[in-house]
């Protein structure tokens, strides 16, 4: 992906008919150099000259607020596909490549990647009209003498050459600079994930502070200046440049061949006149750096839309279907790659089959592979090997997001949408009350018109909250990876006892993953996970 084909695929007619609105400005800015100059080396003003000079300033005028116009749509139109378009190969990636990536480097490239892109984006208008300026006047000078043309090009590409090998020195700072800027996300993270066992920590702390935070910070921020520094030197350079050749059109071209006065000076006045406007794309070319360096980056992500391409193949059940009849797993492995760790951990494989109106509670240590088990079972992993049958139905790339939709799941690590209960359904207030009730958050949390007052709660009563979303949702197989660990005695009862029954009395197919050892007898099946293998499948009889 690069900046032009971003602008091109937002609109192309657009892009080219800004460009050639563009190029009018500039011939137009050409055109008022070439009657000032004339005027200078005329002593008698006529009519036609003046006229000429306001038509023109008219022209300037007007095509650079349209061309600036279109530009600044197009750009801020770019900017929004592009935020909208990496949001959506974000969530179309695969849950482990994304987990591979991490928070960090993911939100990194969602703000300041996508920053530095808008920055530059931001200037392209005015970039725009300036090298349309540059180009009429290098017209314009050709057209003045061919000769002395040719000359001021040999030095100027000189010049040019020389900015461009400094200028790429540069870019690899910018680079190191982003790297840095990784790893400054992930401290940032830290900051406001772990803030209480920092401030419980003095020695922690001090060194988090001290060490990783400001060492990366400093790195991130020595190379930034490294990079700045070389584009402003050349940047310099690059001005006194212009006086140079001014100089040369002066002072040395007249010796070699004689050059007429009109000449001369309109040289000397569209040089300097061009100060302005390359000194505005100079100053730009470490914008256009920074985003190309933000670019590359969100290559390296190596994110897809591919996962979308299936979403028209998104079979939706009538009531008939909406139950889990089946689901079987069979010789489902899947293998876990740490970085810290050099044996990479695999589960599996699994062989499982889960039913309609029962419960059953997935058990093991940590680290037995429980919640990748749980991932598998939903979807969000795909297994390297073995096959996944929904009621009797493969369970493929193809229809996979079919197949994640028969799951309503509280993770261990849940997160809470602010609009909890915006499904694309329209709930009852007295509905939704009786849930609250039954959750014992009535008197923390309201309801008006389908909309819940707070979320703003403690962790247990948020994951509640967590739980009346996926009653709403009222699909066939619900799944709680470890629901009750942080809840009080009383209502790790009641989910036990009366919600996970309740569950399994409508039909559903309940997993539970779960340590409560004491509640075990309410399973139909206890399954135990041992270093990523079923250790022993238990059914309870009841009496």
């Amino acid at each position: 992906m690069n900046l032009m084909s971003l602008l091109l695929r937002s609109s192309w007619k657009t892009l080219a008919l800004a460009a050639f609105i563009g190029l009018l400005s500039g011939v137009s800015t050409a055109g008022l150099i070439v009657t000032i100059n004339t005027q200078v080396n005329h002593s008698s003003l006529t009519a036609t000259l003046i006229w000429s000079f306001i038509g023109l300033c008219f022209l300037r005028l007007l095509t650079n607020i349209i061309s600036k116009y279109l530009l600044i749509n197009l750009a801020e139109k770019a900017i929004l596909e592009l935020r909208l378009i990496l949001s959506e190969k974000i969530l179309a990636a695969p849950l482990y490549h994304l987990e591979r990536l991490g928070k960090h480097r993911i939100l990194a490239t969602l703000t300041d990647d996508v920053v530095a892109i808008s920055k530059t984006v931001y200037v392209i208008p005015t970039l725009c009209i300036d090298i349309a300026i540059v180009v009429s006047c290098l017209f314009y000078l050709f057209w003045l003498s061919p000769t002395v043309f040719i000359l001021v090009v040999i030095s100027l590409f000189l010049g040019i050459f020389s900015y461009q090998q400094v200028a790429h020195k540069a870019t690899l700072f910018f680079t190191l600079a982003r790297q840095q800027e990784d790893r400054l996300f992930n401290h940032f993270r830290s900051i406001t994930e772990g803030t209480k066992e920092l401030k419980l920590h003095y020695q922690r702390r001090q060194t988090f502070l001290k060490k990783e935070l400001q060492e990366t910070a400093q790195l991130y921020r020595r190379k930034n200046v490294v990079g700045m520094t070389i584009f402003a030197a050349a940047a310099s350079w690059g001005n006194i440049l212009f006086f140079v050749v001014v100089g040369l059109v002066i002072f040395a071209f007249p010796n070699l061949k004689a050059i007429p006065t009109n000449v001369l000076s309109g040289y000397t006045l569209t040089i300097l006149y061009l100060l302005s406007p390359l000194d505005y794309i100079m100053s730009a070319i470490p914008t256009f750096s920074k985003a190309t360096v933000a670019l590359e980056n969100i290559d390296s992500l190596k994110l897809s839309l591919s996962n979308h391409l299936h979403e028209s193949n998104l079979i939706i059940w009538d009531e008939a279907d909406n139950l889990c009849k089946r689901l079987e797993l069979l010789g489902v492995t899947h293998t876990y790659h740490q970085d810290y760790e050099d044996t990479p951990f695999t589960l599996g494989p699994i062989d499982l089959t889960f039913s309609d109106g029962e419960i059953v509670f997935i058990v093991g240590g940590n680290g037995s592979g429980k919640s990748t088990l749980v991932k598998l079972i939903t979807g969000l992993y795909v297994p390297e090997s073995g096959k996944i049958y929904l009621n009797g139905k493969l369970v493929t790339e193809k229809n996979q997001e079919w197949f994640r939709q028969y799951f309503s799941v509280v993770f261990s690590d849940f997160y809470l949408f602010d609009n909890v209960l915006s499904l694309g359904e329209t709930f009852a207030d007295k509905q939704i009350y009786d849930y609250l009730v039954k959750l014992k958050l009535e008197k923390k949390v309201q309801v008006k018109n389908g909309v819940l007052s707070t979320t703003s709660l403690s962790q247990g009563q948020r994951k509640r909250l967590a739980l009346l979303a996926a009653y709403l949702e009222d699909r066939p197989i619900y799944v709680f990876d470890e629901w009750a660990s942080d809840q009080d005695p009383e209502f790790k009862k009641i989910f036990y006892m009366q919600l996970l029954p309740e569950l399994k009395n409508k039909g559903k197919t309940v997993i539970v993953v779960s340590h409560d050892d004491q509640y075990f007898y309410l399973s139909d099946r206890i399954v135990k996970l041992d270093y990523g293998k079923v250790n022993n499948v238990h059914n309870y009889v009841k009496s």
